[in-house]
């Protein structure tokens, strides 16, 4: 496991941006891959994006594509998830998670590293 801290989250208006980022301490984090997820009152947890160790593939649940961009510096140990264009529906905490190995994962069991959520509340 690797220790991950998220930072960034606020509250701001419907058509606004933010940037959150994922920190870890670990001294393997480039050889995880990445992923963000989110959590709204009431339900499930669900898959945001999610970045290869390297940073080169990336992929994107349908309702953030286009608007959500996902990215990582190994070098500063840190994962950012640019958000714009956010929406009311986007209300959530958002958390960042690892998990050893290449491929890319949709599905939070497929995680074994999580950071404490930071919270994103969008008004419209």
């Amino acid at each position: 496991q690797v220790p991950l801290v998220e930072s960034g989250g606020g509250a701001v208006q419907a058509g606004a941006s933010l940037r959150l980022s994922c920190a870890s301490s670990g001294r393997t984090t480039s050889r995880y891959a990445m992923g963000w997820f989110r959590q709204a009152p009431g339900k499930e947890r669900e898959f945001v994006a999610a970045i290869s160790r390297s940073g080169g593939d990336t992929y994107y649940a349908d309702s953030v594509k286009d608007r959500f961009t996902i990215s990582r510096d190994n070098a500063e140990k840190t994962m950012y998830l640019q958000m714009n264009s956010l929406k009311a529906e986007d209300t959530a905490v958002y958390y960042c998670a690892a998990r050893w190995g290449s491929s890319l994962e949709i599905s939070p069991l497929a995680y074994d590293s999580w950071g404490q959520g930071t919270q994103v509340t969008v008004s419209s």
